[in-house]
């Protein structure tokens, strides 16, 4: 399969519902534009977008931070075991074309800066004001913006 692009969501283990439920559209329509998807494979937002993915026939693999593939979320197409913890956050950043970044607490941030310092674009949705993290108001907002980044309007 082709895809059109390569995308790393980070974002937090703990979130609201309504956060949890506009990161399951932005995962839908990530699969919609035919996305490659990676994620951090955990619980909260890395859940509500592996969901969003695998249900509308998408494909979202899992960069887990242990051993064990069972930590991984039960939506991911792809669970990779690293056993870095969260070295592996270098490791989203290096696998993407651009990164969406929702919510999140300091694993996110760290996220953020290694996709800078890759130069790749970061579309936050609901998350760290940080300069040059282009911020989105909806999932729509999300992958027009995400699109805009990458040339694909």
């Amino acid at each position: 399969m082709e895809f059109n692009g390569r995308i790393s969501v980070f974002g937090g283990r703990n979130i609201t519902p309504e956060v949890y439920e506009n990161s399951v559209e932005i995962g839908r329509l990530l699969a919609q534009e035919e996305f490659l998807v990676f994620c951090g494979g955990g619980k909260g937002v890395m859940e509500a977008i592996s969901k969003g993915v695998s249900k509308s026939g998408g494909t979202v693999i899992g960069i887990l931070k242990g051993k064990e593939l069972e930590e991984g979320n039960d939506y991911l197409t792809i669970p990779i075991a690293t056993g870095m913890d969260i070295a592996r956050n270098a490791v989203l950043a290096y696998n993407c074309d651009a990164a969406i970044a929702i919510s999140g607490q300091y694993g996110t941030m760290s996220e953020i800066a290694y996709a800078f310092q890759l130069d790749k674009p970061v579309i936050g949705y609901q998350t760290w004001d940080i300069n040059n993290v282009i911020q989105a108001e909806s999932p729509e907002d999300v992958i027009s913006k995400l699109k805009k980044e990458l040339n694909h309007v």
